[in-house]
């Protein structure tokens, strides 16, 4: 916040937003019974549909500028994750993994009587 722009002016603009929505919400409430009770099943299922492209279209073109920017070394990529293949024992980087041992196990074998 600037040095110019006061508590109680952010307040009361806070609770303008919050109301806005609130209203924005109840409208949109009382559309979505309207549709319903006049069984207007098919211009409901139209206006759903129109929103949902709306917010992917919001989120794909969203200002990401303001993000943190990392630096180089933490941008590089993670190693990736062996799990798997370790339990499955198919890795070749097994004998760097710390919870593998150094040569394969034998099977069991069963017991004569």
């Amino acid at each position: 916040m600037s040095r110019n722009y006061s508590r109680a002016a952010a307040d009361s603009a806070r609770k303008r937003r919050r109301r806005n929505s609130l209203l924005v919400s109840a409208v949109a409430i009382a559309i979505i019974i309207t549709l319903l009770v006049t069984e207007q099943v098919a211009l409901l299922y139209l206006i759903s549909t129109i929103g949902v492209a709306v917010l992917l279209l919001v989120v794909a073109f969203a200002d990401l500028h303001g993000a943190q920017q990392l630096p180089a070394a933490a941008a590089a990529p993670a190693p990736a994750d062996d799990a798997a293949a370790i339990a499955d024992g198919v890795t070749a980087t097994a004998a760097a993994s710390p919870f593998r041992a150094g040569a394969p196990r034998r099977p069991k074998r069963r017991t004569k009587r």
